[in-house]
Order: structure tokens, then sequence, then C-alpha cells
């Protein structure tokens, strides 16, 4: 299929993009890798009268470390995140992650703010954010605001961006010492998307009991969700595979997940706990001081 009539727009800088989307408000979508909404065209299930493409725009490429915060602008390449040591060294579980983004191809033109703001609750980058607490900065000609994860998220294929905003940043808390992490998804075949995922990330004291716990699923709700309850049960405690058993019993009791053509409700629920036991352990080994109890 071949996608409907639209006016083509190919700003080169930023204040000429914000104007474009103040103009035409919602009849314009932007296009960065495409990776999302070429699709959508072609099958028409996304109709706007505008395009703009936003490739040409300075300054929205770049990964860099600032104020404690991994920040990584907006058409970044997804190729480029994985590649990059500052990401593994600054949020590992964000390398780990980006590697289950489809195949090369595509995350040699996909972007991570084309992943955030398309927001499939079983995509892998949203997921990330959601885990980590992490926030995005937007900007229209009204301003700027950054949004956390938790607000940013609002249902599937859905965020608080207004359409004369342009999401130029995404900044994930840089990984503390003696932190491990670990990503699990499921999926009927590599790239596909997950039917059930986990981001982990866990932190520890010098004295070997967990300071900070960072649990987020995706596929298994209308966004990507942090499993707050969870990580209050594993702070200020050893870990150990009794405590990260109990953690998973605990989530699955609360998962409401949907049937769908895909996989059921319980299949969901029950991957879901086998994922969160095994992302523990993996995170727990992979810290420089960690004791089992």
């Amino acid at each position: 299929m071949k996608p409907p009539r639209f006016a083509y727009h190919d700003p080169t800088t930023r204040s000429e993009a914000l104007a474009l989307l103040d103009t035409y408000e919602d009849e314009a979508k932007l296009l960065a890798g495409g990776q999302s909404l070429v699709p959508l065209l072609n099958m028409r299930l996304a109709q706007p009268a505008h395009l703009v493409d936003i490739n040409r725009l300075p300054d929205l490429a770049d990964i860099r470390e600032e104020d404690g915060y991994l920040a990584i602008g907006a058409l970044t390449r997804h190729r480029d995140i994985e590649r990059s040591p500052l990401v593994r060294r600054c949020s590992p579980l964000l390398a780990q992650a980006v590697l289950f983004v489809g195949h090369a191809p595509i995350r040699s033109r996909g972007t991570m703010g084309g992943s955030l703001a398309h927001a499939d609750p079983a995509a892998e980058l949203p997921t990330v954010l959601q885990a980590l607490g992490g926030h995005v900065c937007v900007e229209s000609r009204a301003g700027s605001r950054n949004i956390p994860a938790e607000a940013f998220f609002t249902g599937p294929l859905q965020t608080s961006l207004t359409s004369k905003e342009l999401l130029v940043e995404a900044r994930f808390p840089i990984a503390p010492p003696r932190t491990g992490t670990a990503f699990i998804e499921v999926s009927r075949r590599h790239g596909d998307f997950a039917l059930v995922g986990l981001a982990a990330q866990l932190s520890l004291r010098e004295n070997g009991t967990i300071s900070a716990a960072h649990l987020a699923l995706m596929g298994v709700a209308e966004t990507p969700i942090r499993v707050q309850q969870a990580e209050a049960m594993l702070l200020d405690q050893h870990p150990a595979e009794e405590l990260f058993n109990a953690v998973a019993q605990q989530v699955c009791s609360d998962l409401d997940p949907a049937d769908d053509l895909h996989a059921s409700a319980e299949y969901r629920r029950r991957v879901a706990g086998v994922l969160i036991g095994r992302a523990l352990q993996t995170a727990a080994v992979q810290t420089s001081e960690v004791r089992y109890a």
C-alpha cells in the first residue's frame, strides 16, 4: 500500500520545526527514523496532512554524561546507543535492552525519541526509562518542560506530549557503583515485540544489602509498569534466591494482564514471575560484592 497524500516539510532548525508544529498541530506528524510511522502511513492507520522531517535538525543526536544522568538526544539511532562505550558504562541496563530492539537494519534507522514517543507497551526503551525513573525533555514555542517517565506514558501508543511539542532528549540516571542489571524478554522470534519482558537493576551497599532496586515489566499492561511494591520488598535486604522468589510471587499475584491473540493473561502472569526471579539473580551476581544469604 501507499501512504495518503501529505505536505512534506524539511526544517533545518529547531525553531523552524517548532513553528511548523505550532501552526499545524494535530494535522502534523514528526518523521525521525520512520520505523513505526512509515508502516502506519502505508497501512493508512495514520493520515497526517503534514509530515515534518526532523532528520536535519542539529544537536539532537548526541550521547553525553551530565548532572548525574546519561542524556541521549532524540535523533540518536539505536545502533549508536548499542555501540556507545559511554552507554555501557553509565547505563548497562539500557545497553542490554537496546540489543532486543528489532534487527540491525531497524536499529540503524530507529531513534531514541521515536521509540519513546511511539510508546508501545511492549517496547524496550520505554521500559528502561520507566524502570530507572528517567525523564524526557520536550520543547515547544511556549517553552520547555521535563516529564518523568511515570507521567509520560499514558496508555498504549499514547503519551503526555502535546501536538505542539518536540521530544528533544531522554535522561537516564547513571548507575551507581556495585550495580548489576538484567534485561530479559520472551518473544516468538528475536526482534519481534515482546510477549513479556523485564528490566531489572540492583545496587548494593558495601555491607552487601540492597540500597536501590529498579524493576519494570512490559507487555503486561497498557504501558510499561514500574513494580514499586517489589522494589520496596528488596530494599535493605541481602540478595537471596528465597527473597527473589517471594518478590516474584507477590508481583504475579498483583498483575492483571489482558488476553490477546498472542498470549493469554495466565501465560503472561506466569512468565512474568519466572523472568523476575531470573533477572534478579542475574543482576545480583553481576554486582561486585554480592553474597547470597
